[in-house]
């Protein structure tokens, strides 16, 4: 099996799976660990249009977060919250789905494409980011000034890991649309 093969839309659930397993135990990444990759995952999960897949996605990142904690990752995002990563991810899943009509890779139609994944990670992190505070219990008096200084501190990072990943992403299928022509040039030389 070739990489185009493995790349289409048939063999996209492996590549999306394994890159959630490595890359969900740390959030924002550091010098050693790439950041979570998820919400992209869930954004060309969408390009699938399995609910099932969607459903055991939700279930893997379940399973990721509980491995995590019980090898010693602090459990400190996990609250009554946490039930609010299903439409987060709903969101980039359905950003996805959107997107996969666009069955071609010209400019005009990778700048809707970006600038709709750009909102749907804005959603996710307002929905996330949201509920996190108003329901995790950790935050009981927490002004409106200090909740927009502390989004102020986490959107960029949050954004720009998921948004790098969607570039990547583009990238690859770009890369890969383009290998019969590069082989064809190849086979006249």
């Amino acid at each position: 099996m070739n990489i185009k093969q493995w790349l289409q839309v048939e063999y996209l659930p492996v590549p999306l799976i394994a890159l959630m397993a490595l890359t969900r135990f740390h959030h924002f990444g550091d010098m050693l660990h790439l950041p979570d990759a998820t919400l992209a995952v869930f954004f060309f999960a969408g390009f699938y249009r399995k609910k099932a897949f969607f459903v055991f996605l939700l279930a893997l990142a379940g399973l990721i977060d509980y491995i995590a904690i019980a090898n010693g990752t602090s459990s400190w995002c996990v609250s009554p919250a946490y039930v609010f990563l299903i439409p987060t991810y709903a969101v980039m899943w359905f950003a996805g789905r959107y997107c996969s009509a666009f069955k071609s890779l010209k400019a005009a139609e990778l700048a809707l494409q970006f600038g709709v994944v750009t909102l749907a990670i804005s959603a996710a992190f307002a929905i996330s980011n949201g509920s996190f505070y108003l329901l995790s219990g950790r935050y009981t008096d927490l002004s409106w000034g200090q909740y927009l200084a502390r989004v102020a501190q986490y959107y960029p990072p949050y954004v720009s890991s998921a948004l790098l990943y969607a570039v990547l992403g583009y990238g690859i299928m770009k890369l890969v649309k383009s290998l019969p022509a590069l082989a064809a040039r190849h086979k006249e030389i």
